[in-house]
């Protein structure tokens, strides 16, 4: 087995990405960090997740799921 050898002064990567480009990066995802008002689940006013789209937390959403995954034998049996 052969071990790594050293990195070399003579042997510097170049950079890849323009340090403008890296800065503008930086600042965009500050930005995404900044605090935003807490919605509430319309169901139980628990926080709601930030990424959800139908305003509930994560515990109604699955009540949710729940609900229709019970509800979808009952209607093909009425039938």
């Amino acid at each position: 087995m052969k071990r790594k050898k050293p990195v070399t002064p003579e042997f510097v990567p170049e950079t890849v990405v323009p340090s403008e480009l890296l800065e503008q990066a930086k600042k965009s995802l500050e930005s995404d960090k900044m605090p935003r008002r807490p919605v509430k689940c319309i169901v139980c006013s628990s926080d709601v997740a930030p990424n959800s789209a139908e305003n509930l937390c994560w515990v109604c959403r699955r009540l949710k799921i729940s609900a229709w995954r019970d509800s979808d034998p009952q209607m093909t049996a009425q039938e």
